[in-house]
């Protein structure tokens, strides 16, 4: 097989004191998400798409939260890591698709931020990196403003 899917998924707690991280680019808000690393959840998302397509389980695995070493971790170093294992097994990133969910703030005005930071870090071409933005509908703990939660598909392709 010359190609492998996976998908990944990630949410976490809205509060007041922490930075918003997302894609690896801090957007002023009042409120930040909580975690262990930066708490960057589109990142985090894409992460376990990727280790996912392998079956290489999930980032808790190679980073977990019980380990001071990835006290506020920089999520972008922890994607570095994980393109690194993937291309030490012969594969290399075709794509990813994402899309963050947020009722606030608006996130279009940083997509592209957004997309530049990701490729830069996985050494891709833009084409190779869709982030969508989305709102929960005042659903759920997202619609709710409790939270932001992510979605990744990443394709993986056979290196020759």
């Amino acid at each position: 097989m010359n190609i492998r899917i996976g998908n990944g998924y990630d949410i976490h707690k809205l509060v007041t004191g922490r930075p918003l991280i997302l894609g690896g680019i801090k957007i002023s808000h009042e409120l930040g998400l909580l975690g262990h690393s930066d708490a960057d959840v589109l990142t985090h998302a894409i992460m376990d798409a990727m280790l996912g397509a392998l079956s290489l389980g999930d980032i808790g695995h190679y980073f977990p939260p019980t380990d001071e070493k990835w006290a506020g971790a920089d999520s972008l170093v922890l994607l570095k890591q994980v393109n690194q294992l993937i291309l030490e097994r012969g594969w290399k990133v075709g794509n990813i698709d994402s899309v963050i969910v947020a009722e606030r703030p608006k996130l279009k005005p940083h997509i592209k931020a957004m997309c530049y930071m990701l490729t830069t870090t996985l050494n891709l071409d833009l084409d190779q990196i869709s982030v969508k933005a989305t709102t929960n509908e005042k659903l759920g703990p997202v619609g709710r403003e409790e939270g932001i939660a992510a979605y990744a598909v990443a394709l993986l392709e056979k290196v020759n």
